[in-house]
């Protein structure tokens, strides 16, 4: 009969051998999980990642080193300084799933630079508000919405490099309740000798972080639900969490490979480091007939990034001028990979 001493110890071994051969595969799992994890989703305000400008869109978002117009509030705003006439610009898209994107701008070149002020706006349809005990609705509806307004200034500080720098107020709300925060960009032009290629950075949305809050937070609680006779309806405030703005790199590189008086074909390439994913690189085409009359526009977004949510764009433009007043009609298709395409129209007026 195996004594008593000789069980314990027998056990002890099996336990330490079961332990040891489980902590293996255990450890390779949770290394695995944890290598998985990753900065998307990490950041407030992700509306302000969402591209502006239907030629930008068309042109892969690789526009950092080229841009050259009003929505050089939202890419560069050293862009500004570029700007000969003063503009006014409207955007509209359906983003995804129905959501509604507008972006508003004006822009007044100066004797020392130019200013710029723009309004981006992100809105939701009404929806049903909907409860544990009424799922089918309880006839109040709520709407969500972001919103940016930003006040940029753009100088050259020499024929062939120029700075400008934007501040923007951010704001996003649904239904009773809401986020605020201040961000700033920051960005840079420069043309080099070397047939005109031109090299860009800008840094955008560096700011405070956004803590949502509002009535809605505001909840009955029953600090004590094991014992009866104390007060069940005490009123608690839900506290959330603070998250940065989704703060961005970007560097770019953009050129003339081939112009003459009729045709004019510009390559472009930038490489982004976001706070709230990977690393990528957008690369983009722009192809100018007819002396600027006609734009045919190609791109692809997100190259080198892992699980890349977009892919192909196309668009293309129209310039024609009434005396002193300049008009632009330009469109983008901008493919994702789990959504429906989105389809970007922007009219601006240059006066």
């Amino acid at each position: 009969m195996m004594s008593t001493m000789k069980r314990i110890r027998y056990f002890l071994v099996a336990s330490i051998l079961t332990v040891g051969l489980g902590y293996w595969p255990a450890q390779a799992q949770f290394d695995s999980l944890t290598r998985e994890v990753t900065k998307r989703g990490t950041t407030a305000a992700d509306f302000l990642t969402i591209p502006v400008g239907a030629r930008a869109t068309a042109m892969g978002n690789a526009i950092t080193a080229s841009v050259d117009d009003a929505t050089s509030i939202y890419w560069n705003p050293a862009g500004l300084a570029s700007m000969d006439n003063g503009a006014v610009t409207f955007e509209y898209a359906e983003w995804l799933v129905g959501v509604d994107f507008n972006y508003v701008s004006v822009t007044v070149p100066m004797a020392s630079g130019a200013i710029g002020i723009a309004l981006t706006s992100m809105r939701t349809p009404e929806m049903d508000v909907t409860t544990i005990a009424q799922q089918n609705g309880t006839g109040e509806t709520f709407s969500a919405g972001s919103y940016a307004l930003a006040l940029s200034y753009g100088r050259k500080l020499t024929d062939r490099f120029s700075l400008g720098g934007s501040v923007k107020v951010v704001n996003e709300r649904i239904w009773n309740s809401s986020a605020s925060g201040v961000a700033i960009d920051i960005g840079t032009l420069f043309v080099t000798p070397f047939q005109g290629i031109r090299l860009g950075a800008a840094i955008t949305n560096f700011g405070t972080k956004m803590q949502m809050g509002g009535d809605d937070l505001l909840v009955v609680v029953d600090i004590d639900p094991n014992n009866e006779g104390n007060n069940e309806s005490n009123r608690a405030l839900l506290r959330t969490d603070a998250f940065d703005l989704p703060l961005t790199m970007r560097i770019g590189l953009a050129g003339e490979v081939y112009q003459d008086d009729n045709v004019r074909l510009t390559l472009a390439v930038d490489a982004l480091n976001p706070n709230n994913s990977e690393q990528y690189v957008n690369i983009g085409a722009e192809m100018a007939l007819l002396g600027e009359l006609i734009m045919l526009r190609g791109g692809y977004s997100e190259l080198l990034l892992e699980d890349a949510l977009k892919s192909f764009t196309v668009g293309g433009g129209l310039r024609y001028g009434f005396g002193s007043l300049n008009f632009a009609l330009d469109y983008a298709f901008e493919s994702h990979e789990f959504f429906s395409g989105v389809n970007r129209f922007t009219v601006a007026l240059g006066f």
